[in-house]
């Protein structure tokens, strides 16, 4: 069976959480390839909200192995926290697997993080503050710590000392904070080495070889598009690569393994941090999908930002990702608008883009371009099938897969795995066994 990939189309929170557990019964791998827990997913099942902030979706079905793969950054005190309150609701979490080459997020990180967003002001980035971009500059500068070094004390120590002798200068002299003791910092992550130990395994074998007997391997991006380090919004981006490529890199899964990419994608936009917008709203709209939506950020509590639907993203992300299957999430919070506004191109100094921008300057600049839709006023949290929404409804879905250029295959109409319209099969047919 060849791997799946589900990927957010726009900023995050388009509800991805949702669609990987919609498919939970029947993979047997949930993969996250990128990300910490700064990546956080809303689940509601049977009416029970979970917020998944480290931890794959795919925990909450009972025989799926969920797995932290080696692409993300891995807070220990955060995992075990988040472990720690899904075991006292009745969660097993002993099936947790973490990719031994994950790298790890110390405290230092998180100190980092902070003091750089003050010290930029208003060129501040928006970060959640979890030490995650830090992070990924040590994976990078090659001074960072990975899961596997907990288990070579004398490795460990001497990676926290190597990657201390940089920071400390930067900490004291240019940030005015104090130095952070080499012992401390080793003695905390050592505290985690025995819980951690069983969980550590090496991930490229485990999948590829799940893969080798027919099991369904799922890859669940954090973020989304348009916070790709390479093809975001930059500098407003994650410090990794939550597209469909990053999800190869993150879990040690070729690309030929890969059968489905499915987008994620809100029925209208949203976005948390700072950065351009084009389509955000300022009135009363704006505030009315925000309220009806519920659009406040599972790990920061900040209100999303929102806006109408951004078509040309959709496209563009389309592209990037290679799209099979599209999700189409949250269309019940349109219901009682009287005209739906769909943004079709952009006017940037009085030249009509159809398509994204070549440079962040004319996407800064791009002044949406609107065309309508009748909107709706029926309920249709109870539609399970196209045929059940109400036309004007079922004219806004068919236009976006129109402007999209991929199938809508599945359609949100409520927060809870059951409130959903299934159009196509998400998973492709079993295939032999290599």
């Amino acid at each position: 069976m060849p791997a799946v990939v589900i990927v957010g189309a726009q900023w995050g929170d388009e509800g991805k959480g949702k669609a990987t557990d919609l498919l939970g019964e029947r993979v047997d791998y949930v993969v996250k390839p990128n990300g910490g827990n700064n990546a956080g997913h809303t689940v509601v099942v049977a009416g029970e909200k979970f917020e998944l902030k480290l931890l794959p979706a795919g925990i909450l079905s009972p025989q799926v192995t969920p797995v932290i793969g080696n692409g993300v950054v891995v807070n220990l005190e955060a995992l075990f926290d988040e472990i720690a309150l899904l075991q006292a609701r009745g969660i097993d979490a002993s099936r947790v697997r973490i990719s031994a080459n994950a790298h790890v997020v110390a405290p230092y990180h998180q100190v980092l993080d902070k003091v750089t967003e003050r010290f930029l002001g208003k060129r501040a980035i928006g970060t959640t503050g979890r030490g995650i971009g830090p992070a990924y500059m040590d994976k990078v500068a090659r001074l960072g710590i990975r899961v596997q070094d907990l288990l070579d004390a004398s490795i460990l120590r001497q990676k926290v000392e190597g990657a201390l002798h940089q920071k400390n200068e930067l900490l004291v002299k240019v940030y005015n904070r104090r130095a952070v003791e080499v012992d401390e910092i080793t003695e905390q992550l050592l505290s985690y080495a025995d819980r951690v130990a069983p969980m550590i395994v090496d991930t490229t074998e485990l999948l590829n070889t799940a893969l080798d007997r027919g099991e369904v391997v799922l890859m669940e991006g954090g973020q989304a598009t348009y916070l790709d380090v390479d093809h975001g919004t930059y500098p407003f981006v994650t410090s990794s690569n939550p597209t469909a490529g990053g999800a190869c890199t993150g879990s040690g899964i070729g690309p030929t393994r890969i059968d489905r990419v499915i987008g994620i994608v809100k029925a209208y936009t949203t976005r948390v941090g700072a950065g351009p917008f084009p389509t955000e709203l300022f009135d009363e709209w704006g505030e009315h999908l925000q309220r009806v939506g519920h659009e406040v950020g599972v790990n920061t509590g900040r209100p999303r930002r929102c806006g109408w639907y951004d078509a040309p993203m959709i496209r563009h992300a389309q592209r990037i990702n290679g799209f099979t299957d599209i999700v189409l999430t949250k269309l019940d919070i349109l219901t009682g608008i009287e005209e739906v506004p769909i943004c079709v191109a952009y006017d940037v100094d009085g030249t009509i883009y159809r398509d994204m921008p070549m440079t962040q300057t004319e996407f800064h600049h791009a002044v949406p371009v609107y065309e309508t839709m009748p909107g709706w006023t029926e309920d249709i949290s109870s539609c399970r099938t196209i045929e059940d929404l109400p036309a004007n409804a079922r004219a806004y879905v068919a236009r976006l897969e129109e402007l999209a250029g991929c199938r809508i295959s599945a359609i949100g109409v409520g927060p809870d795995r059951s409130d959903t319209i299934a159009v196509h099969d998400l998973l492709p047919a079993p295939s032999d066994p290599r």
